[in-house]
């Protein structure tokens, strides 16, 4: 049978991996490179994510991929610190003792942070699926709480819409990253760069007669009475792993999409770290980007040859034509460093970066089938309520089940 997939990001080339054995496919790419968030920027002898990434103990199944990827050597398993800039100082917030220490939340504030830390795993998410985040922490831990310490957090992720957000993304987003010891949160990196996984698929798939065919956008989605033609080719099959927003506009069924977000990400080389060696830090006062991620204060930086951070911003809309500067602009005056001292910059900007975990937003998560044609993506249901690569994996691992199922 003939499958075609739309969209080359992990969802897409996982259920090429779990599709190309058994059937002829072909996976189309609008852009040059693939990976989707996950692609990388060469930069001199290395690669480096043009969006910050990192990984789970328990992504049982993008773990299950590197091994079969032969990459499970190469995995790493580090140390995240994390920060809050505040009032033009930058504090360290990984240690109880530096959470204590911060000024702006007291002990009692502290004490039911850690309670909640310590309930968040067991904690029933769906059930708090139609509560605002700031209503459920305000409620419960209380507004300085919420101001201080959750308020900056929702800000990096979602921006202007942070307000909108369910509890049952902010709990489930505490569980995961629950995994800490006195030095910080354990994290996965691959050695050299997730760069490698991409690669590893895409020859594996070649390898099996999977087509691949980057720089190839969507244009036309028709249906007729054996399958669906993309492009004006017929195929018995296809999967979508592009926004539904796209699909009704290229001729495809009008699924209900849910919302999603853009991001703007600025990657620098520079020339020395400014983060006093922290790896997160959340930005409380206001500024062009929520949150200044110091990969190389996760990373060691002489793998690279300098030090690397991302600015990372999310909007609705548009970004705006002079996001760049600004965002470069603050954070030099802000930290304190030089343009001299910046090596190299690039932006990377996605209209449609992840999905807006709403209030209601379980009940949006449309199904993997809709009038014949298959969908799976960051908006797919193990991806909530929180995106990560894990859940992209599932997502194209449990939508090619479905298709393996009705080809068969």
């Amino acid at each position: 049978m003939k499958v075609c997939i739309l969209g080359g990001g992990l969802t897409g080339l996982s259920a090429a991996y779990a599709l190309s054995p058994a059937h002829e496919v072909d996976l189309l790419e609008k852009q040059e490179v693939l990976g989707g968030c996950l692609s990388s920027y060469r930069i001199g002898s290395y690669s480096i994510e043009s969006f910050y990434h990192h990984c789970f103990e328990g992504d049982t199944a993008l773990l299950k991929l590197l091994k079969r990827c032969d990459l499970s050597g190469k995995l790493e398993w580090l140390t995240g610190s994390t920060g809050s800039y505040a009032g033009g100082v930058l504090y360290p917030m990984t240690t109880p003792f530096e959470i204590l220490k911060y000024p702006y939340l007291s002990l009692t504030d502290t004490f039911r942070l850690a309670i909640l830390t310590k309930k968040a795993g067991k904690m029933p998410v769906e059930d708090l699926d139609d509560i605002p985040a700031h209503t459920y922490v305000t409620e419960h831990l209380g507004q300085r709480v919420w101001e201080s310490f959750f308020e900056p957090l929702l800000n990096s992720k979602f921006g202007d819409r942070k307000d909108e957000v369910s509890a049952a993304w902010l709990v489930s987003r505490i569980a995961i990253r629950s995994n800490r010891g006195l030095s910080g949160e354990r994290l996965g990196y691959v050695r050299d760069g997730f760069q490698q996984l991409i690669d590893s698929i895409v020859r594996i798939v070649s390898s099996q007669g999977c087509r691949i065919l980057p720089g190839t956008p969507l244009s036309t989605l028709e249906h007729y009475k054996g399958g669906w033609k993309v492009n004006g080719e017929p195929y018995d099959c296809v999967l979508s792993t592009l926004p539904l927003q796209e699909l009704a506009a290229h001729g495809g069924p009008v699924i209900p999409p849910v919302p999603y977000q853009g991001a703007a990400c600025m990657t620098l080389g520079i020339e020395r770290d400014v983060c006093n060696g922290i790896y997160w830090v959340n930005m409380k006062d206001r500024a062009p980007y929520g949150a200044v991620v110091a990969h190389t204060n996760f990373v060691p930086a002489s793998r690279y040859g300098e030090h690397i951070v991302y600015l990372a911003s999310y909007f609705s809309g548009e970004p705006g034509t002079d996001i760049a500067d600004r965002m470069r602009n603050d954070f030099c005056k802000r930290f304190g460093l030089s343009r001299e001292e910046i090596h190299w910059e690039r932006l990377a900007i996605d209209r449609y970066a992840g999905p807006l975990y709403v209030t209601g937003y379980r009940r949006l998560i449309p199904g993997y089938e809709s009038n014949g044609l298959f969908v799976a993506g960051m908006f797919s249901r193990p991806n909530y309520p929180e995106r990560s690569m894990e859940g992209s994996v599932r997502a194209g691992l449990e939508v090619a089940d479905r298709i393996l199922r009705r080809l068969t």
